[in-house]
């Protein structure tokens, strides 16, 4: 086999383990975007589990030296990007998904920045905070994926709504996961919204606070909404396949936030997830949404993303 063959075999293996629903959705783009999908997600995957202390995502624990694993990445990335050396697979992943698409630099520069704010500890103050966050660790990926699927790197206003997708996405997740980021020490909520509340981040793991958080969690869902009607706009304008699968990954998403609201104070019973059968209803929606035109959505109110220089 070929380093790429090798290399795509080894991040399909790293996504059937780390991400069920990206997986299912990435079986639906063409051939070439879903490899070069598989390969950026191989590179994030690794990322994330350097930061967090975990294995494909699972088993996070807080690490010794935060700061060295952050430097390690850094550094990782950089022999990845700017030299022939060898690296682990996750990073010649990168490599070799940043050469094909002529991948921007800054967006992956961006994302590492959100590690970097993990491994310092830090916390949102505002709202404006949270989505500034959420720009780091999943926004900038939405701009990578809009590379993969071919956007231009100078299509503003479609990566704009592609890291609209990726603000959704993390919302939903920061929704679903308030209490076990709470038992692990970890918390992404606005410390204006806990004074509201009246309440501190060690707070959030008691089960007295359950009624706060299913409100604040509700707020997450509500915020992420207009966010992923912008993303439809930017959707239509991909190819069909493509558009198909960033629909169906929506949906797929924004039925985790949808169930977290819907459940209240049950939502952290156990972790939400979506079901085999949902994901098929789920994708028969989006095949619908895929043939109609979306529902014109301004940005005008939204929060956008920093500009290069």
């Amino acid at each position: 086999m070929t380093e790429r063959t090798e290399l795509v075999a080894a991040a399909r293996d790293t996504i059937a383990q780390g991400s069920q629903s990206f997986a299912a959705a990435s079986r639906l783009f063409a051939r070439p975007t879903r490899e070069r999908a598989w390969l950026l997600y191989a590179w994030c995957r690794a990322a994330d589990d350097m930061t967090d202390g975990q294995e494909l995502g699972h088993g996070a624990s807080a690490l010794d030296d935060p700061a060295a694993a952050q430097a390690r990445l850094e550094a990782l990335t950089a022999l990845a990007l700017y030299s022939e050396e060898p690296v682990p697979v996750p990073f010649a992943a990168l490599r070799q998904v940043a050469r094909e698409t002529g991948m921007p630099v800054r967006f992956i520069e961006d994302h590492l920045a959100g590690f970097a704010l993990d491994a310092q500890g830090w916390r949102p103050r505002t709202g404006d905070d949270l989505l500034r966050y959420c720009y780091h660790v999943a926004g900038s990926v939405g701009c990578m994926m809009a590379v993969v699927m071919g956007v231009p790197p100078g299509d503003e206003d479609t990566l704009d709504r592609a890291c609209d997708l990726g603000l959704a996405f993390q919302l939903a997740n920061i929704a679903r996961d308030v209490v076990p980021d709470a038992q692990a020490g970890r918390c992404y909520l606005p410390s204006e919204w806990l004074d509201a509340a009246r309440l501190s981040a060690e707070q959030l793991a008691s089960p007295e606070a359950l009624p706060a958080i299913a409100a604040m969690a509700a707020r997450l869902v509500e915020m992420a909404r207009p966010y992923r009607l912008s993303a439809r706009v930017g959707a239509a304008r991909l190819p069909g396949r493509s558009r198909l699968a960033v629909l169906a990954a929506d949906a797929i998403y924004g039925e985790i936030g949808e169930q977290v609201l819907l459940l209240g104070t049950h939502a952290w019973d156990q972790r939400v997830r979506v079901s085999g059968a949902g994901k098929l209803r789920l994708l028969g929606q989006a095949m619908l949404r895929a043939l109609a035109s979306p529902v014109p959505a301004s940005r005008s109110d939204l929060w956008t993303r920093p500009r290069q220089g």
